[in-house]
């Protein structure tokens, strides 16, 4: 018998754990990442149907790589709201599961 046999079932399984969802009363929201504009900002489509410019804070920037069609939380700036801050990324299980509960509705997945 395999010595590593319980190591494949675990691989099968894709388990979402626990999902972030965006705190309303901080201005966040879905938005999908339309381009890269290059250095730490890109362009997203927010759930609100506004296309604003957003910044990869220094948290995030070496750690979590953004890439086009990523689905991501951003922080409206309550200063200039067409700029947004990205507070989260998703991985593709979690997109999955979010479409299924329906969550996503406004953004073109």
């Amino acid at each position: 018998m395999p010595a590593n046999k319980n190591k494949k079932d675990s691989k099968n399984q894709e388990s979402v754990g626990r999902v972030r969802f965006p705190k309303k009363e901080e201005n966040e929201q879905f938005a999908i990442v339309t381009q890269l504009m290059g250095a730490n900002q890109v362009r997203a489509l927010c759930q609100d149907g506004q296309e604003r410019m957003c910044r990869i804070p220094g948290k995030l920037r070496k750690r979590v790589w953004v890439r086009a069609n990523d689905l991501v939380i951003v922080k409206v700036w309550d200063f200039q709201p067409t700029k947004a801050d990205i507070a989260w990324r998703f991985l593709g299980n979690q997109v999955e599961w979010l479409k299924r509960k329906g969550a996503l509705e406004g953004l073109p997945i």
